[in-house]
């Protein structure tokens, strides 16, 4: 990933010293040498992390690797990016915006499958699932769902949620993993699966796969 003009000139200046020493200098000392101020290096760093050109061992750790090319290549043809649709609730159902709302990056050894999507969850009524608010979840498309499965549908054509499906004789319904909230029942001609969550992203790195954990 191509760098600017500033955080080039922080690699090299880390390459340098890794290169001379041993280890990268402190925040303080890299400041005074580079002329800029203490949270101009954090955020610089914070940047070059993102990039995948160092690594750290926490936020606030002086231990940094710096990542060659080779590698870089070889972890961006690991990775696969998913758009994110709108938002979709775990709770009460809002109203289904099938807008693209950015995209996420995934490694594509745990998440194969293809035309995968994610969903911005609102809502706390999956939350004894590991699905909390705020949360990506990541759906393989499906117009059909296996009970116990949880899965993303879309309600009366217009409402979307998150909930686990189960077929009963004469209607559907979607159960929430929160005692606070009621079962959902519908007729069969207003629920339309829209997908099945297979993971949720949490923060940096928090991405789980739901085989293991909630699904």
């Amino acid at each position: 990933m191509e760098l600017s003009g500033t955080q080039k000139r922080l690699y090299d200046y880390l390459a340098e010293c890794l290169a001379r020493d041993g280890r990268t200098p402190s925040l303080r000392q890299t400041a005074a040498d580079m002329g800029v101020s203490h949270t101009a290096v954090a955020q610089l760093l914070g940047l070059l992390e993102k990039k995948g050109v160092v690594e750290r061992d926490g936020r606030y750790s002086r231990s940094i690797r710096l990542v060659a090319g080779q590698e870089r290549r070889r972890r961006d043809d690991r990775s696969r990016e998913l758009p994110i649709i709108g938002q979709i609730t775990a709770g009460l159902p809002m109203y289904a915006q099938q807008e693209w709302d950015g995209s996420v990056l995934v490694d594509r050894r745990l998440f194969p499958g293809d035309n995968l999507f994610c969903l911005r969850v609102r809502g706390r009524s999956m939350q004894g699932a590991a699905i909390l608010d705020g949360d990506l979840a990541i759906c393989e498309p499906r117009q059909y769902a296996a009970n116990g499965e949880i899965v993303a549908v879309l309600i009366q054509g217009e409402e979307a949620t998150v909930k686990r499906f189960f077929l009963q004789a004469d209607h559907i319904e979607l159960r929430p993993e929160n005692p606070e909230f009621p079962v959902m029942r519908y007729p069969f001609g207003e629920v339309l699966v829209q997908g099945r969550v297979v993971g949720v992203i949490r923060g940096p790195g928090g991405i789980f796969e739901t085989g293991q954990r909630v699904a």
